[in-house]
C-alpha cells in the first residue's frame, strides 16, 4: 500500500464521523462508532469471497450430515479465516435493501451480526456494537454510516477493485489494513488526550524499545518467537514489534514466524486489540480480556520477548484479595526466594503498596522470561516505569525485594530515563527498563544506566502533556549508547551513560542502638495511670470519673448509659469491649497491680531515682516480703508508668551472661568479629572473667543506617558512627539488605555558585528594575 492510498483511507474514513456522527455524538465519542465499524467492514470484507462457500456448508452439515450443532472447524474452513459468519447479510446487501424503515435495518443488521462467529461475537459485545446501532438508528444515520464504510470510492478488501469511473483501487493487505487500523488509533487517542496514556504509548518510544530490545540478537533469532504484553492495551506494542521484525524496511531481516500475545483489562481496548489482531491473520486467541494481577492467564507460558506499559500510579487494592491473603502473597509470582544477611534463604514477599501496582507487572514479565537452553538467548524484556519503581520501599519492602530480586539474579540490564512530557496524559520523567536473564559475557554482573532526559525536539503543537518527542536521530544516539556499553562520567551533554557493578545499588539497613537511662519517682499522678487498661484507657477513665468505686462492683445498672456515652465520645468500642467494661474483674486487676504500686511508694518513698537496676532488684525484694503478687509484666508495668528517660541515670541492664567456650564462639562466628571487639555489637565486659552485660536499648535514640553492599558494617560504624556516639553498638539482628537506583546521584553535575561580585552585580541591577517598575505604577 502506498502512502498516498494509506492517507487517502484514513482521511475518508475520518471525514464519516464529521459527516455523519456531528449531531449524534460528542467528538470524544466517535470512535466509539468508527472504530468497531472498521473491525466490522474489513473482517465482512475479508469473508466477502467465501460467503457462498460458507452458505453451502452451513447447507451440507444441516442436510447430509444432519448436525445438531454447525461444526466451527467445517466453517472457518470454508472462511478460509479463524472467525465466518452464518448469515446470508453481508454489508453491501445490507445497504442495497435497506427502506426508510430504520426498525426493518436495525432487524437485518442484528441479524447479520447475530451470525458471526464466537471470536467475533466477543467483539461486538466488548464494543457494545449493537446499542450503538439501535442509537445510530434512532437518530436516522445508521444508514449514512453504512452507506461510507461500503462506498465504492475506497478498498477496504484485499482484492483490486475499480472506483465507479473505472480507476483502480489497490487491495488493502492485512499490514496496510493494520496501519490504517493503529493511525486511527493513534489519531483517537490524540483527540482524547486525557486518556491518551491510558491506551496510546508515543510510537518513538515503542520505536526506541523494539530497537534495543531486538537488535543485539539481530540474526541470531529462531524461526519461531513469541513476544507477549501483559498490558497491551490496543495493542500498539505488539504490532510494533513485529512490523520491526518483519517490515523490509527496517532491515531487520526476519523471516521467521512471531506470534504474539497479550492482555487487556478494558473492554474497548481488549476489543480494538483482539480485532485488530484478527485483521492481521493472527490468532485472536492468543489476546485475553481481564486483569493480569488477579489472574494468571499464562501460567506456564514462556515468551521470548516482552514489551509493556503498564499502569503506574495506579492502585492494585481491587485485586488484592487474589493476591495476598491477609498480610500473606498467595500468588506465586509475587514471591520470591532471597538470602537474609546470614546467607539463608527465605522466601518473601515481592508485591510493592497497594497504591502502585506497577512493579507487579515488571515480576509478571519476570516470571514469564524464557530460560536460554530453550532458544540459546534467553528472554529480552522492555517495560515503561515512572520514577517510584527505582526508589520507593525500604530495605526489606516488597519494592526493595523486587529490585533486589532482578538484581541479584543478574537480569536488568539497562535503565533508561527519557524526558519529561513525552506522554500524552502525564508530564513526569519515565524509565524504560531492560531485562534480560542471559547477558552477554561483558554485561554479566553489571547495570547500564543512560541519561537521556534532555534529548528530544519540542513538538510544534501540544498533545496533552506531551510537548517533546524522540527525533530518530536521538533513537539512534541511545540504541548506539546501550550497544557499545557505552560508560562515561556524567556532563552537560545530551545523552550520558555510565556502568556500574550490581552490588553499587545495594545495601544494608541496620540499626544503631543506644542505651537505655531511665529516672524513676513514685507520684500520684503517675501511679493513677495504672488503674485503666491500656487497651481501653480513655473509656475506663471517663468510667472512673464518672462512678467511681461502682466500676469494681457492678456497672450492669448502668450499661445503656455506658453505650450511650461510648457513642458520643466516640470510643469505637465493639459490643464484646462494651460487655467487658461492665465487667469487675476488667477492673480489678490494674486496680491490684496499683494498689501494689501504693505500697511500693510507701517503702521506697518519692525521691528520683537514677538506678533503674538497683530499683528493681528493691522491687523485687518488697513483692516477695510484702507478697504483693507481682508478675514480670505488672513489674514492668510499674516501672514504665514512674519512669522517664534521663541521659545522667545510670544504664537499664538487660541481661548479664557468662560467655567461655563453644558458647563464646558460636556468637563470635554469628557476629563475624574477634572477642574484644564484641562491644561494638552490644556485649560489655564486667570486669569480671568472661562476662557481658547487654543494656536495655532506647528506641527514641535509635538510628537506622545505610551502608553500601561493598563496605563492611563494623569498618563504617567505627568511621561514622562511634566517634560521634561512643555509647553504641550494631544491631545486627535488625540487619536487612535494601535496593534503589538514584538517577539524580549518579548523573549530578555540581555547578559552582557565582563569584560574590557577580551576585552583588545582579542584585544591585534587580533592585534597580524593581524601582524603577514601582516608580511607573505609582507615577501612571
Amino acid at each position: 500500500m502506498t502512502q498516498q492510498t494509506h492517507n487517502k483511507l484514513i482521511s475518508f474514513i475520518w471525514s464519516i464521523a464529521d459527516d455523519c456522527l456531528r449531531d449524534v455524538y460528542v467528538r470524544g465519542k466517535y470512535r466509539d462508532v468508527i472504530l468497531p465499524f472498521v473491525v466490522l467492514r474489513r473482517i465482512d470484507a475479508l469473508l466477502e469471497s467465501s460467503k457462498e462457500a460458507v452458505l453451502e456448508e452451513i447447507k451440507f452439515q444441516k442436510e447430509q450430515i444432519k448436525v445438531a450443532d454447525l461444526d466451527a472447524d467445517g466453517l472457518k474452513k470454508a472462511a478460509g479465516f479463524v472467525f465466518y459468519n452464518t448469515s446470508t447479510w453481508t454489508m453491501e446487501k445490507l445497504k442495497g435493501t435497506a427502506t426508510n424503515s430504520q426498525q426493518k435495518l436495525v432487524a437485518n443488521f442484528e441479524e447479520y451480526l447475530n451470525g458471526f462467529s464466537g471470536n467475533v461475537q466477543e467483539i461486538i459485545e466488548k464494543f457494545n456494537l449493537r446499542a450503538q446501532i439501535r442509537h445510530m438508528a434512532a437518530k436516522d444515520v445508521l444508514l449514512d454510516v453504512l452507506e461510507k464504510f461500503t462506498s465504492p470510492h475506497i478498498n477496504l478488501t484485499p482484492h483490486e477493485k475499480n472506483d465507479p469511473e473505472g480507476r483502480a483501487l489497490l487491495p488493502l493487505s492485512n499490514l496496510g489494513m493494520g496501519y490504517v487500523f493503529e493511525e486511527l488509533i493513534r489519531k483517537f487517542n490524540e483527540e482524547n488526550n486525557e486518556e491518551a496514556g491510558e491506551h496510546f504509548t508515543p510510537r518513538e518510544v515503542i520505536e526506541l524499545m523494539t530497537h534495543m530490545v531486538f537488535e543485539p540478537l539481530q540474526g541470531q533469532l529462531p524461526p519461531i518467537i513469541t513476544i507477549y504484553d501483559p498490558a497491551c492495551g490496543s495493542g500498539g506494542m505488539l504490532t510494533e514489534s513485529e512490523n520491526f521484525l518483519t517490515e523490509p524496511e527496517n532491515k531487520f531481516g526476519y523471516q521467521g514466524d512471531v506470534y504474539l500475545y497479550g492482555k487487556e483489562i478494558n473492554d474497548e481496548t481488549y476489543a480494538i486489540c483482539k480485532s485488530d489482531m484478527m485483521i492481521k491473520g493472527k490468532d485472536p486467541e492468543n489476546i485475553r480480556v481481564g486483569s493480569t494481577l488477579s489472574t494468571n492467564e499464562f501460567s506456564g507460558y514462556k515468551f521470548d520477548f516482552m514489551l509493556s506499559n503498564p499502569p503506574y500510579g495506579k492502585s492494585w487494592a481491587s485485586e488484592q484479595k487474589y493476591i495476598k491473603d491477609g498480610k500473606d502473597v498467595i500468588d506465586t509470582r509475587f514471591m520470591v526466594r532471597l538470602a537474609d544477611y546470614w546467607g539463608n534463604m527465605e522466601t518473601v514477599e515481592a508485591a510493592p503498596r497497594s497504591s502502585d501496582g506497577q512493579l507487579l507487572f515488571l515480576m509478571e514479565m519476570a516470571d514469564k522470561m524464557k530460560a536460554a537452553e530453550h532458544n540459546t538467548f534467553g528472554a529480552r524484556v522492555a517495560s515503561v516505569h515512572n520514577g517510584s519503581s527505582l526508589f520507593t520501599g525500604d530495605a526489606g519492602s516488597g519494592e526493595s525485594n523486587i529490585r533486589r530480586y532482578l538484581i541479584e539474579n543478574d537480569w536488568l540490564d539497562a535503565i533508561v530515563q527519557m524526558p519529561n512530557n513525552l506522554f500524552y496524559n502525564t508530564g513526569i520523567t519515565t524509565y524504560i527498563w531492560l531485562l534480560n536473564n542471559h547477558k552477554p559475557e561483558h554485561r554479566k554482573g553489571k547495570v547500564q544506566l543512560i541519561d537521556a532526559n534532555q534529548l528530544f525536539r519540542k513538538l510544534r503543537k501540544n498533545l496533552g502533556n506531551k510537548n517533546a518527542e524522540f527525533a530518530p536521530e536521538h533513537i539512534a544516539q541511545i540504541v548506539k549508547a546501550y550497544m557499545s556499553f557505552q560508560d562515561k562520567p556524567a556532563t552537560d551533554a545530551p545523552l550520558n551513560a555510565k556502568v556500574f557493578d550490581n552490588k553499587d545499588f545495594g545495601y544494608y539497613k541496620v540499626n544503631i542502638e543506644r542505651p537505655k537511662r531511665l529516672r524513676a519517682q513514685f507520684s500520684q499522678e503517675a501511679l493513677d495511670t495504672l488503674r485503666f487498661d491500656k487497651a481501653m484507657y480513655l473509656p475506663m477513665q471517663a468510667l472512673f470519673q464518672r462512678y467511681g468505686q461502682a466500676v469494681y462492683q457492678n456497672l450492669a445498672p448502668h450499661a445503656a448509659d455506658i453505650q450511650k456515652l461510648a457513642e458520643q465520645q466516640g470510643w469505637d468500642l465493639n459490643k464484646k469491649q462494651i460487655i467487658k467494661l461492665l465487667e469487675p474483674a476488667t477492673w480489678q486487676k490494674p486496680k491490684a497491680i496499683y494498689e501494689a504500686a501504693c505500697t511500693l511508694w510507701r517503702h521506697i518513698g518519692s525521691e528520683p531515682l537514677a538506678d533503674q537496676n538497683a530499683l528493681s532488684e528493691r522491687i523485687d525484694q518488697l513483692n516477695k516480703k510484702h507478697q504483693l503478687g507481682l508478675g514480670g509484666t505488672d513489674k514492668k508495668a510499674i516501672l514504665q508508668a514512674i519512669s522517664t528517660y534521663d541521659a545522667a541515670a545510670e544504664k537499664v541492664i538487660r541481661k548479664t551472661e557468662k560467655l567461655t567456650g563453644e558458647k563464646l564462639q558460636q556468637l563470635l562466628d554469628r557476629l563475624g568479629c574477634k572477642a574484644e571487639q564484641l562491644p561494638e555489637f552490644g556485649y560489655f565486659p564486667t570486669g569480671l572473667p568472661h562476662e557481658y552485660v547487654c543494656y536495655e536499648t532506647e528506641s527514641d535514640l535509635r538510628d537506622a543506617e545505610q551502608i553500601p553492599l561493598s563496605e563492611s558494617i563494623y569498618d563504617y560504624f567505627c568511621r561514622e558512627v562511634k566517634p560521634h556516639v561512643p555509647e553504641a553498638w550494631i544491631n545486627l539482628e535488625s540487619v536487612k539488605i535494601g535496593y534503589e537506583i538514584s538517577f539524580n546521584k549518579y548523573f549530578y553535575t555540581h555547578t559552582p555558585l557565582p563569584a560574590a561580585q557577580t551576585l552583588k552585580e545582579k542584585l544591585l541591577e534587580l533592585e534597580q528594575q524593581a524601582d524603577g517598575l514601582l516608580h511607573d505604577i505609582l507615577n501612571a
